[in-house]
């Protein structure tokens, strides 16, 4: 029984992961070399879905791709969280396309978009991100010489927050997270603020964008206030270091 339960528990947390993940670890239980079975089939999975989710209504975002839009992380392809519906797609390549051409040589970098299949599933930690209309973008970084192209503060573009104040009190059951001990390990960055300031009004000047989560400080620090920008609650994640956006309820 406890063997039961114990693989039912990973098959739960592959899948909650990956959305394929729990899948692939089953194809592999019956065999004697379960973890070469395991990385075989969640590979042929993982291209499966590059060609079974657009008949679902959501397509790949690749991380091979080079030029203005990009994927922050190979791990998001990874772990298939890089799939949005055609429309976020072409809003988020029209976004990138006008960040480039304001500024040559600018890298916007998604993070945590979709999985491929099924309205409602959840991308934790995510309280959304379940239907293919959710993308978190990266802050774009400059140092002391200026912009830097595809630079992040940490390897996967979250949990380097920025400094400001809140009213949001301390809680247990919630996930915004301040990770105080891994603050001192990301490189010295700060957002770029012409960026930040032309891809958030971008976003707010587009119709076809419904919500922009960006946390409050930020918003008064970069002069960014307008009713597409909210705050996301107290028991949501930080949003000062990526900010969220997703595509209008009502087209």
């Amino acid at each position: 029984m406890l063997r039961i339960a114990g693989q039912t528990i990973w098959v739960l947390f592959l899948t909650l992961l990956t959305q394929i993940g729990g899948l692939a670890w089953l194809i592999a239980l019956p065999f004697r070399r379960r973890l070469a079975v395991f990385a075989l089939a969640y590979a042929g999975l993982n291209v499966g879905a590059l060609w079974a989710a657009p008949l679902m209504g959501r397509v790949p975002l690749s991380c091979l791709a080079d030029g203005p839009l990009q994927v922050g992380s190979w791990v998001y392809c990874a772990l298939n969280r890089n799939y949005v519906t055609p429309e976020m797609k072409t809003v988020l390549v029209d976004t990138a396309e006008a960040v480039d051409e304001a500024y040559p040589g600018t890298q916007t970098l998604v993070l945590d978009a979709n999985f491929p299949f099924l309205n409602g599933f959840p991308l934790l930690p995510h309280l959304s991100h379940d239907d293919g209309e959710k993308v978190d973008l990266a802050f774009y970084y400059r140092d002391a010489s200026g912009y830097l192209p595809g630079r992040t503060r940490s390897p996967i573009g979250y949990f380097a927050f920025e400094d400001g104040p809140t009213q949001c009190p301390g809680a247990l059951l919630s996930l915004r997270w301040d990770l105080a001990m891994l603050q001192p390990l990301w490189p010295d960055l700060a957002p770029e603020p012409e960026r930040l300031r032309f891809v958030v009004g971008q976003l707010v000047a587009d119709e076809r964008v419904g919500r922009i989560f960006l946390e409050p400080h930020l918003v008064e620090r970069f002069a960014l206030a307008d009713p597409k920008i909210r705050f996301q609650g107290c028991r949501a994640a930080r949003h000062d270091d990526h900010l969220h956006f997703d595509l209008r309820a009502e087209r």
